[in-house]
Parts: structure tokens; sequence; C-alpha cells
């Protein structure tokens, strides 16, 4: 069955608590967090001390997405907030293996997040090491884009590698998710599914549910 990932992007951030207090009552076994700094991506969400304000309200996994230049800066900080798992854009760390070591060294799940234009290539050195793929089906940055279709094969590709390599292996997938699509990527070898407008607009708890149920 597959796992879904509500995005905390799509919340009503001047109720932040209390969506978390709902989402911790639902099917949702993950939290996602996208951290954004306005350089590695063209907007802005918040830092660690936000996803310590929030760890009171669940003990659900915290997916930290950090979609920000030399994340090895800033990991500590992070893991410290209350992180279980942490993601890393391939392209936006120099140093990738040393950071996803630092991280599993913690005691932390790291990751490595490809964005749309990156081949799947570039994890067959260092797949052995992860806990997750992060396959990026939008642009990073904004909430709200449309699904890329080619995703789709890059969902395949990593599918690939982990049967070699690594069984264990998590397939994530963020952006564009719904309804429509998600049983496809699902099929494709999709775990975790990020859902933010397809989990906000509405009933979270029934948003959550049928998402689950489309995949069946």
């Amino acid at each position: 069955m597959i796992s879904i990932a509500p995005s905390i992007l799509s919340s009503d951030f001047s109720k932040l608590g209390e969506e978390i207090s709902i989402l911790d009552k639902s099917k949702a076994e993950y939290i996602h967090i996208d951290v954004m700094d306005g350089s590695f991506v063209p907007n802005i969400t918040f830092g660690a001390p936000v996803v310590k304000a929030i760890r009171k309200y669940t003990d659900k996994t915290f997916d930290v997405h950090l979609m920000i230049d030399n994340p090895g800066n800033f990991i500590d900080d992070f893991i410290n907030a209350g992180a279980d798992l942490i993601t890393v854009h391939y392209e936006a760390d120099r140093h990738i293996d040393r950071t996803i070591g630092y991280i599993k060294s913690k005691g932390v799940k790291a990751g490595i997040v490809l964005n749309p234009g990156t081949p799947v290539s570039v994890l067959k050195n260092i797949i052995k090491k992860l806990d997750m793929v992060l396959i990026m089906s939008v642009n990073p940055g904004f909430g709200g884009q449309s699904f890329i279709d080619y995703s789709i094969d890059k969902i395949k590709e990593v599918k690939e590698l982990k049967d070699k390599f690594n069984p264990n292996l998590l397939i994530e997938i963020d952006g564009g998710i719904n309804k429509e699509n998600i049983k496809e990527v699902y099929e494709a070898g999709v775990d975790i599914a990020v859902a933010g407008s397809a989990v906000y607009n509405g009933d979270i708890l029934k948003n959550i549910e049928e998402l689950i149920e489309r995949t069946k």
C-alpha cells in the first residue's frame, strides 16, 4: 500500500499546529516539510525553528526536504529540531556522499532528491547508501504545479536500481500528485507520495483516505 506524505507547504500557516494535529489522526505515515532558501529555489518557507515548534504535535515521521544551497551546513539544525528523514538535492551539494554519510551517522535516514532535468544515472554509485530517492515531478519552488509526465519513466529507472542494488530503498514522488495520477505512480514503483493541494483542498482526513484507496 502506498504511503501518503502531506506537504505542509499547502497548509494554513496561521494554524499550522492545529493542522499538524489533524494529520496526526490521519492515515498518513509521513509529514513532508519543504525547506526553501530563496537561493536554490525562488521561494522562502521556513527553517529549523518551525520544525522544532511543530514536532510536539505529532509522532509521525518528519520527512524534511531541504531545497537549499549547501545543505550540509544545516544538517545538525534539522536533526536537533526533530527530523526523522532528511533529503538533499543532488544539484545543491558538491559533496553529496559526505552529506549522506553524515546524516546517517547521526541515526537519521537520508535521501537524495532529483530535479526533473537530472538523470537517474547520477545515483548509480551512491544508491546503496540511501534510504530514499525523491523524484521531483514538478520544478521545485512552488506548490500547485502540474505533474511532469516523464517522471513516470524516472520512477521506473529508480525502481530498477532499487531492485538491483538496494531492495530496502524508498521511492518518493513530489509534485502534482492527485487522485487521478496516484495509481499510475504507485504502479510504476512509488512507495511514498507527497501531496499538497490534493490533501488540503477540502476535508484533510477524507482526502488522504481517498488517495490511498485510489491505489488499490
